[in-house]
């Protein structure tokens, strides 16, 4: 029983293997039956005779590395481009809607609001585009012409005046003067050193080197200014031992117009002391007081009249004028002060204002003849600043009875 059943565990063992084999007999008849065919003409790199070898696949691995870096690298160029353009465009838009939020306001001018260096150089170029410097304008007639003033190192000459005075301005103002100076120096730089784009040639002096300009070579110029727009300079420059003359065009454009302060102003305690030095003339004088009672008593109701009499002669007429605007108006504001003196008008002004002690007033030189409005007393309140130590300019324009301007000075301490 023992070597029966050795021998059927050896038959299964080699029934096992034989199975086994046959199994990768089969195997391996699929794969080749399922391998791909091969173009037996078609060269194989690395195989023996062909010269294919590791410096060809060196050559290629660095050229698709670079083929690589540089489709990189012109992806990164695209993205920075459409991020720039993105930025401009928002920039764009943001304008656009400030601008659209300024129109909605009503406010002509641009604020505080930060402005980006594109936008007001294409400000500024547009405003050089619509400039007469560039394409001209048609006038109506010759009195549209914007004339030309014409300027030396030394002298301007201004056609304002006309032929009634020299047209030779002395002294030249120092804003002005400054202002032609620095325009002389910006042609000379133009000249000196000229761009790429600037029709002339490049001279040499006779030993060879490159000729240079300096304010001496300034021959003359000429200057005009457009209000809304800019002014426009023409320069001419000569050396003394050429024929050619060099000519050099400048333009200022005006900005835009900055919001510098924004505030309210209360007039309605503003009084006003109009201190009126007098000597006989009463029939001027109750013409005087007849505006007087229409504007400053009947309107404006915020005046005190100082009178300062000369003399003894027509004061009773004076009184009497000023009782009957009394009685007529309730118009107590007001103050007569005699003098028994010949007539000064620095003396009586002098008076009068000393006369005041009624704390802070704004007071009006006036003479006899003058006439006035209640708008021109609302400018002078609008005009002045009670306290201030600054230099105060008033210059004011009313009518006198023959038709005649004048204008009057404040000083600082007619303001306290």
């Amino acid at each position: 029983m023992p070597r029966r059943g050795l021998i059927l565990q050896t038959r299964t063992h080699w029934l096992l293997l034989g199975l086994a084999l046959l199994c990768s007999l089969v195997l391996f008849l699929y794969l080749l039956e399922c391998a791909p065919q091969t173009d037996g003409n078609a060269p194989l790199p690395g195989v023996i005779g062909e010269n294919y070898g590791k410096e060809y696949y060196q050559a290629l691995l660095q050229e698709q590395e670079e083929h690589y870096q540089t489709r990189a690298t012109s992806l990164k160029r695209q993205i920075a481009q459409l991020k720039q353009e993105l930025q401009e465009m928002s920039e764009k838009m943001r304008s656009l809607q400030e601008r659209k939020n300024v129109g909605a306001n009503g406010i002509g001018y641009q604020g505080n609001k930060e402005q980006t260096p594109s936008d007001l150089l294409e400000f500024l170029h547009s405003q050089i585009d619509k400039a007469e410097v560039s394409i001209g304008a048609k006038l109506p007639s010759e009195y549209g012409v914007i004339p030309f003033e014409s300027f030396t190192l030394m002298k301007v000459f201004q056609l304002e005046m006309g032929l009634t005075r020299h047209p030779e301005e002395k002294p030249v103002r120092k804003d002005k003067r400054d202002e032609l100076v620095e325009v002389i120096e910006a042609g000379l730089e133009v000249i000196n050193n000229p761009d790429e784009d600037d029709e002339q040639e490049e001279e040499d002096s006779p030993l060879g080197e490159k000729m240079i300009f300096n304010e001496n070579d300034f021959i003359e110029g000429y200057y005009r200014t457009e209000r809304d727009k800019g002014t426009q300079y023409e320069l001419f420059f000569k050396k003394a031992d050429l024929m050619e003359y060099r000519h050099v065009t400048l333009f200022r454009p005006f900005g835009p117009l900055m919001k510098v302060k924004s505030e309210m102003i209360d007039i309605t305690r503003s009084i006003i002391n109009i201190i009126v030095p007098l000597a006989e003339r009463t029939e001027a004088f109750a013409q005087f007081m007849q505006n007087f009672r229409d504007v400053c008593i009947h309107q404006d109701k915020r005046i005190h009249l100082t009178v300062v009499y000369f003399g003894k002669e027509g004061l009773s007429k004076v009184k009497s004028i000023l009782e009957s605007v009394t009685s007529e108006s309730n118009f107590h504001n007001y103050t007569l002060i005699p003098l028994n003196e010949e007539f000064n008008r620095g003396q009586g002004l002098n008076v009068g204002a000393q006369a005041w002690d009624k704390g802070e007033v704004l007071m009006f030189f006036c003479d006899v003849d003058i006439y006035f409005s209640a708008e021109f007393l609302n400018s002078c309140r609008l005009n002045a600043e009670p306290g201030s130590q600054k230099g105060f300019w008033l210059l004011a324009r009313f009518w006198l009875w023959n038709d005649l301007s004048v204008s009057i000075r404040f000083p600082d301490h007619w303001m306290k």
